[in-house]
């Protein structure tokens, strides 16, 4: 969500901004200047005197140095109602609840120097805005239906994700050192009522071969050569390297700050990328273009400190065209009829033939990244919105036709599966799902340290908050200095 964070001072606690033609004007200006004339009012009582129905925006927490805005807690509001969210609490007291949650875990995040690299961001709203396009049925229907283009939708995406992650990766460094025996899950369902007894889901096993369609020599070179003029111009003083990356670069992540990225420890990059970005000695140069598995991109240095780097960068993606995409199709539809065929396994396929890089040494199974331990399993849910329709109605041992997906890397591949293996749904089992009970003993000492995390967190932070919100039922304790 975009906040615009402006203050009157130092002190003021009230945003008060004009949303028509006029926005520049500030409702209520005569009557908030008269007041503050007025040596005797505090802030408190200058605000007050404002009326309400013209503030169209106010801060109504704070947490730390950081403001939680009344837009904040609307934009939240409308996005449950739209996920069909449902509130256990009042969510005029739960949702700043959990927006102030977060941001305690993201400056604890900043001050742990917790990182996330700008393609684990561009990857994940990719992934998002594809399941979006797969569920409405066509990219030009999700802009109508959104009132946005695509590249404004991942633009406007991208804080709200990369908080996520951040806060993610928080949370799994805060509970990093858990640890749950066998006695401990025997001891916590020893005597849990039937009803009680987690029921595991239908899990899968999928293995996967992908082939990359060919990009003709034509459409990298018409891609290399933009990028080349994009260097003259820069070198030549006709524009800067960051209005070009805003106007083209193909990054979402990173197009509408001018092609920016933070900065970032090599390990955080695309090795290719690194190699070049961390060569670079002069802010005034350009690098050549460089290859990844994202694209081809140019890079300009803006700075070194220490073992990290920060560079602007405009990425450039070739084109696929319709031809390619069949031809692919074709070659994977012709490996399916000769494993149906036993002329080879799908194992060996996968190892010799496939060009997805993090399956291939696996045989093609595929491992679920959204579990907290590495395993092949997935729930529906957790798989490629492709992959799971592909699934959807395979039996064990089926290898299905060529499909195209979008892999992790945002790129349009073909693909075929084999369901190696499929576990309907049941009520768990010590003995036949004992890591889904264990996970399940897990996360209940996952949530009790995060918790206890939090509520001591409060303790040491500095939080304010209106009036109407201090007699709120919250989840934790110790917001109400």
């Amino acid at each position: 969500m975009n906040k615009n964070k402006i203050f009157f001072g130092l002190s003021a606690l009230m945003l008060i901004v004009g949303m028509s033609a006029n926005a520049g004007k500030i409702a209520g200006k005569s009557s908030a200047a008269d007041s503050v004339k007025s040596k005797t009012d505090s802030v408190e009582e200058v605000l007050a005197k404002v009326p309400e129905s013209s503030i169209v925006d106010e801060v109504i927490w704070v947490v730390g140095d950081e403001p939680i805005l009344k837009s904040d807690v609307e934009a939240m509001r409308l996005q449950s109602d739209l996920e069909g969210v449902k509130w256990s609490r009042d969510p005029d007291c739960a949702i700043p609840e959990q927006l102030a949650v977060q941001k305690l875990f993201l400056h604890q995040a900043a001050i742990d120097s917790i990182e996330v690299s700008e393609s684990d961001v561009a990857s994940g709203i990719d992934q998002q805005v594809n399941y979006w396009i797969q569920q409405i049925g066509s990219r030009e229907k999700l802009e109508e239906y959104r009132g946005q283009s695509i590249t404004q939708i991942r633009q406007q995406m991208h804080d709200d994700y990369k908080n996520h992650l951040l806060i993610q990766k928080m949370q799994q460094e805060i509970t990093k050192n858990i640890k749950v025996t066998p006695a401990d899950v025997r001891a916590y369902f020893k005597n849990m009522p039937e009803d009680s007894i987690p029921y595991v889901q239908t899990e899968v096993e999928v293995e996967i071969i992908t082939r990359n369609p060919k990009i003709p020599q034509t459409e990298i070179n018409r891609v290399k050569d933009q990028l080349r003029e994009f260097t003259d111009r820069v070198t030549k003083g006709e524009t800067t390297f960051a209005t070009l990356a805003r106007l083209y670069s193909e990054d979402p992540g990173t197009a509408r700050q001018g092609g920016e990225l933070d900065y970032t420890g090599r390990g955080m990059l695309d090795p290719a990328f690194a190699n070049v970005a961390f060569n670079l000695t002069d802010p005034k140069k350009i690098s050549k273009i460089v290859e990844t598995e994202f694209g081809y991109h140019i890079i300009q240095l803006i700075d070194k400190r220490g073992d990290k780097i920060k560079v602007r960068h405009i990425l450039l993606k070739p084109q696929v065209s319709q031809e390619a995409m069949a031809k692919a199709e074709a070659q994977l539809d012709s490996i399916s009829n000769d494993i149906r065929a036993n002329k080879f396994s799908f194992a060996d396929a996968a190892s010799f033939l496939s060009d997805d890089k993090n399956t291939k040494n696996n045989h093609g199974l595929m491992y679920n990244s959204n579990s907290y331990e590495r395993t092949s399993r997935f729930k529906m849910k957790d798989l490629p919105t492709e992959v799971a329709r592909q699934v959807e109605n395979m039996k064990v041992g089926e290898v299905s036709n060529a499909f195209e997906m979008v892999n992790d890397k945002g790129k349009k591949v073909c693909a075929i599966i084999r369901l190696k293996n499929r576990t309907d749904g049941h009520k768990a089992t010590i003995s036949g799902d004992f890591q889904v009970m264990k996970a399940v003993v897990e996360n209940k000492e996952r949530e009790k340290v995060i918790h206890d995390w939090v509520v001591n967190k409060i303790k040491k932070t500095y939080v304010r908050m209106d009036d109407r919100y201090k007699n709120c039922d919250f989840e934790y304790e110790g917001w109400i200095k």
